[in-house]
C-alpha cells in the first residue's frame, strides 16, 4: 500500500508540475522572445504622417500590462563633413530601446544626456571613433516643391529624393538625378534597413542600372525586374521613385551639432551601420520635433491577441496602422505550440505509467489477501462490500497522494522554471483540487482490474485445507 501511495504521489507531482509549466509556458516564453526584438510596428497610413502624439494615442489600444516597450524611430541621413562620410541616423528613445531591443550589446553605455550618440560598430571601425570621441554631424534638409503632385517635379535636370516602406517596416530611400530629357541619369538606393543577403542587394549597381535612361513613373515587372528573393524591397524602391520630389540640397539652412560618443553598438546586424541619437536632439537638428517614421512595439501576448490589437490600433487612432513582425510572432507561436504539445504528451504518458504501477501494486495486494477475502465471502460478505472496501482504499491513497503531489509539483515546476527560463513560476491555487481529483480518479480506475479479481475469488478453493 505504501508503494501504491508513492506511485500516486509521483504521478501527482508530475501532473501538478507539468500542468503548471504548461500554462505558464506562454508567459515565460513570451518574456524570452521579447529579447529577440519587437513583434509589432506602428506606421503612418498612406498620405498621413506619424507623430509622437499619434503614437501615444495609438498605444492606448494596447493594455499597459502587456506593453513591454514602445520605441519611436526617425531616420535621416546625417553628414560628418570632417570625414566626408554620410550615415543613416536614427532618433529614438534610449530608455525604450533597452526594453524592445535587449539584444543590443553596448560597449560603454547608452546615451543618457543630450548631445550624446550611440555609434554602430561598423561606422566606428570605418571612421575610427572611440568612446568619448566628439562627432560633428550635419543635417542637410531637402526642400520639396510646393506642388501637390510628385509628377510636376519630374523635370529635366531635377534632383529627386523619396522613401517608401520596405521589408518589416524598414524605410528604403532613393536619390535620383534626371537628365535633359527628364529620364533617370543616376540613382542611389539606401536599403540599409533591409536584410543584407536579399533586400540589401537593391542598392547594388546590378539592380539600379536597370533604371538608367527610363522615365517616371515606373512599373515593377515591366520597366524593371525585381531582385530575386527581395520583391518587397524592390517594390519599395519603385514606389519611392514614383513618389520622389524635387530636392535642392543647400537651399535650406543646414544644421550642425557636436555629439559625444557614449557607446559603441555591437549586434552583428544592420544596426551597426547606424548612428543613434535622442529624439530631442534629432528634432533640434532637423527642425521637425515629434515627427516619426516608425515605432517598434514589444507586446507580451499570443498571436491571436496581437492580431486583435492590430485592428484596435486603427480604430483608436485613424492615420496610424499596426503590423506584426511575422518572423517573430510566427516563430513564437510555433515554438509555444510544440513545447506545449510536448508537455501535454509527457503528462499523459506519466499518468498512464502511474495507472499501470498502481494497478499492478493493487493486484499484488489482492493476491496477498486472497485468504482473507475468501474467508469474508464464506462468512457472508457481498461482492459489493468487497468492491467498496478496495475502491475506498484506492481513493484514500489517491487523496493522500494528490495532496502530497500538489505541493511537490509546484516545487518541481519552480525548479524547472528557474533553471530553464530563469524566472519564478506563478502558483495556481486551482491546481490543488484538480491534482487531488485526478489522482483519486486514477487510483479508482487502477483498482478496477484488481477488484474484478477479488470478487472472482472462490471461498471453497481458497479455504480448502484450512
Amino acid at each position: 500500500m505504501l508503494s501504491a501511495l508513492l506511485y500516486i504521489a509521483v504521478g501527482a507531482t508530475m501532473l501538478s508540475g507539468l500542468v503548471t509549466v504548461y500554462y505558464d509556458v506562454p508567459r515565460q516564453m513570451g518574456a524570452q522572445f521579447r529579447s529577440y526584438g519587437a513583434n509589432m510596428l506602428l506606421l503612418a497610413d498612406s498620405g498621413e504622417e506619424l507623430t509622437e502624439d499619434k503614437m501615444n494615442a495609438a498605444l492606448q489600444a494596447i493594455p499597459a500590462d502587456e506593453l513591454i516597450g514602445a520605441t519611436p524611430y526617425r531616420y535621416v541621413r546625417l553628414d560628418m563633413v570632417s570625414r566626408q562620410q554620410s550615415f543613416t541616423s536614427a532618433g529614438t528613445d534610449f530608455a525604450q530601446v533597452q526594453k524592445t531591443s535587449p539584444y543590443f550589446q553596448v560597449k560603454g553605455r547608452c546615451p543618457e544626456n543630450r548631445r550624446e550618440v550611440l555609434v554602430g560598430k561598423e561606422i566606428a571601425d570605418t571612421i575610427g571613433v572611440r568612446l568619448n570621441s566628439v562627432m560633428e554631424l550635419t543635417y542637410q534638409p531637402s526642400v520639396a516643391a510646393a506642388s501637390g503632385n510628385a509628377s510636376e517635379d519630374w523635370k529635366s535636370g531635377a534632383s529627386l529624393s523619396g522613401s517608401a516602406e520596405g521589408w518589416s517596416g524598414g524605410v528604403v530611400s532613393v536619390a535620383a538625378v534626371l537628365d535633359d530629357e527628364a529620364r533617370i541619369a543616376s540613382l542611389t538606393v539606401d536599403a540599409s534597413t533591409q536584410t543584407e543577403e536579399y533586400g540589401g542587394r537593391c542598392a547594388d549597381e546590378e539592380f539600379t542600372a536597370q533604371f538608367i535612361g527610363k522615365a517616371l513613373p515606373l512599373t515593377l515587372g515591366e520597366d524593371v525586374d525585381a531582385v530575386s528573393g527581395a520583391t518587397v524591397t524592390s517594390t519599395a524602391v519603385v514606389a519611392a521613385l514614383n513618389s520622389a520630389r524635387a530636392a535642392e540640397r543647400g537651399t535650406a539652412v543646414s544644421r550642425t551639432m557636436s555629439f559625444t560618443v557614449a557607446g559603441i553598438l555591437d549586434t552583428g546586424g544592420q544596426e551597426e551601420s547606424y548612428v543613434f541619437l535622442s529624439q530631442e536632439d534629432m528634432g533640434e537638428l532637423t527642425g521637425e520635433a515629434g515627427r516619426l517614421d516608425v515605432a517598434e512595439l514589444s507586446v507580451s501576448a499570443a498571436q491571436d491577441q496581437l492580431e486583435g490589437y492590430v485592428a484596435a490600433v486603427s480604430e483608436a487612432e485613424p492615420g496610424v496602422i499596426a503590423r506584426l513582425v511575422k518572423r517573430v510572432t510566427r516563430s513564437e507561436t510555433a515554438v509555444l505550440s510544440k513545447l506545449q504539445s510536448l508537455v501535454f504528451l509527457v503528462t499523459v504518458v506519466v499518468l498512464l505509467l502511474t495507472m499501470i504501477c498502481v494497478s499492478t501494486t493493487m493486484m499484488a495486494v489482492v493476491t496477498e489477501r486472497r485468504r482473507e477475502i475468501g474467508l469474508r465471502k464464506a462468512l457472508g460478505a457481498s461482492d459489493n462490500g468487497i468492491r467498496a472496501e478496495f475502491l475506498g482504499e484506492g481513493m484514500f491513497l489517491g487523496l493522500l497522494g494528490g495532496l502530497l503531489g500538489a505541493g511537490l509539483g509546484f516545487l518541481f515546476a519552480q525548479v524547472v522554471s528557474v533553471n530553464v527560463f530563469g524566472g519564478d513560476i506563478q502558483f495556481n491555487f486551482w491546481m490543488l483540487p484538480i491534482t487531488v481529483i485526478v489522482s483519486m480518479v486514477i487510483a479508482a480506475v487502477s483498482c478496477l482490474l484488481p477488484i474484478k479479481h477479488a470478487v472472482q475469488i472462490d471461498p471453497a478453493l481458497v479455504l480448502k485445507g484450512e
